[in-house]
């Protein structure tokens, strides 16, 4: 998806003008790429909140500045709630492009009507496609996922045109064994062990 956002050029820098900006509604933003100069820009903040509800990856510059980028970066504040300032790189909608995808899980592990633990390892992966072709997700099927299997990035469901950045060995998804089971198998093992004897437990009882 492809948002439209409008830009303001910048012409005061440093921290106490970044204050300002912030407080008067506006994150700072900085574009550069295909060998032009960086332009350093003003996104009202309502856009930005409107970028991350959507998902986007590209967007359209409207205002001081007409051009097509791609969102390289965001930088949030420390308890990561507000954007502190946006990255853009310029492209052109045929271009190909390297970015990150979010992994839409589909389905209900079998193994978890078991007992099993299902568990994400992974929540997004490195794919190459067109700048106007980024999917909004890519999607893993994990219906018939068992106990103690696992499903990799190379069984993504990719869509034409997107090709997988990510090592396709890499685990996405597993289903553990019940950890019920694995407890109570430590109880077991821990009633089971030797009773230890001290050496002057030992001698105490020779002596007597």
């Amino acid at each position: 998806m492809t948002d439209v956002i409008q830009v303001t050029k910048r012409d005061k820098m440093g921290t106490a003008a970044t204050r300002r900006l912030r407080r008067e509604g506006y994150v700072p933003a900085v574009l550069y790429g295909h060998g032009e100069g960086n332009e350093h820009l003003a996104v009202p903040s309502k856009q930005v909140e409107g970028l991350l509800r959507h998902h986007s990856k590209t967007v359209k510059l409207s205002g001081d500045i007409k051009d097509t980028a791609l969102i390289s970066d965001m930088q949030w504040d420390p308890l990561g709630i507000e954007v502190l300032h946006l990255d853009l790189i310029r492209v052109n909608m045929k271009e190909k492009v390297e970015v990150e995808v979010p992994i839409h899980m589909h389905g209900e592990a079998v193994g978890t009507r078991e007992g099993g633990v299902f568990l994400e390892n992974a929540h997004e992966v490195l794919v190459r496609c067109s700048a106007g072709s980024i999917p909004d997700s890519v999607t893993l099927e994990i219906n018939d996922l068992q106990i103690g299997e696992h499903r990799t990035a190379g069984q993504l469901e990719l869509p034409e045109g997107v090709e997988l950045v990510t090592p396709e060995d890499t685990v996405i998804a597993h289903v553990e064994p019940p950890r019920v089971e694995e407890e109570a198998a430590e109880e077991v093992s821990a009633a089971t062990e030797p009773e230890v004897i001290s050496r002057a437990e030992t001698e105490e009882e020779a002596e007597a």
